[in-house]
């Protein structure tokens, strides 16, 4: 599995269908261990105003047989920035493909929206029950209080 992106100019892909996502083995197959990668600038559009919405996303995995390469994850979340969909579309949205395609473990995503309209909306979906004795520390995001 040579990466597509790593190395590469590489465009923002035009909508997350587009984007191509890599996945390489997993240096450590066969140990139980967690990958957390932080995005705290996540932005997508509201599917009925067209107006920009933000989120933390905090993406927690345990790896299985493969991981996914950073840049094209980068790539892939960006690729939100024009596309309009609700909260919890975006959120599980990204937390299932990553389940489709990596086959993981586990895997569990935290999506802390930013309030529109003065309501915050913060979506969670995870996998199932993370595998026994994996450490899986808290996300860290705390309630909003105009979060930052």
């Amino acid at each position: 599995m040579t990466p597509k992106h790593l190395g590469q100019s590489t465009p923002l892909p035009g909508s997350p269908e587009q984007a191509e996502l890599d996945y390489v083995p997993n240096p450590r197959a066969g140990s139980l261990y967690l990958v957390r990668f932080a995005a705290p600038e996540f932005t997508s559009l509201c599917p009925v105003t067209g107006q920009p919405d933000f989120a933390h996303l905090v993406i927690d995995y345990a790896p299985g047989e493969t991981i996914v390469e950073s840049k094209s994850l980068k790539l892939f979340l960006g690729s939100f920035r024009n596309h309009c969909g609700f909260h919890e579309d975006v959120t599980v949205g990204i937390g299932q493909r990553l389940q489709e395609e990596m086959k993981p473990r586990w895997i569990r995503i935290g999506g802390y929206w930013y309030p529109r309209g003065g309501i915050p909306i913060d979506v969670f979906w995870q996998s199932g029950a993370p595998p026994e004795g994996l450490w899986v520390p808290d996300q860290g995001v705390a309630s909003y209080r105009g979060r930052g």
